[in-house]
């Protein structure tokens, strides 16, 4: 399994905003599309204006899939461009298990 870690800094006020935005509009389609939610966290110290969110993939091939899929439904395109407004900066990483895992 890959994980795709996905770490957004928001203006400083918009984490709650967006963490309700997330739950009642962004949530269920990304679910629905990208299907393994590993979970969402908010940073209790350092950053308090970021925000980390992370889904799980057999492989690179099933997250490109997926997420092309996700970025062709209209209600989550229309999510995305209002969450941007918020956004000051983002770090995407793929997370790969070393054996011990």
């Amino acid at each position: 399994m890959i994980v795709d870690y996905r770490a957004y800094t928001f203006k400083p006020g918009t984490v709650p905003i967006f963490l309700e935005m997330f739950e009642k509009e962004g949530l269920e389609v990304q679910k629905r599309i990208l299907g393994n939610f590993l979970g969402i966290y908010r940073t209790e110290v350092g950053n308090v204006n970021e925000v980390i969110h992370m889904w799980g993939y057999e492989n690179m091939a099933e997250r490109e899939r997926r997420r092309a899929l996700l970025f062709q439904d209209a209600g989550f395109l229309d999510y995305v461009k209002r969450v941007r407004e918020m956004i000051t900066a983002q770090d995407v990483r793929i997370l790969v298990a070393v054996p011990i895992s």
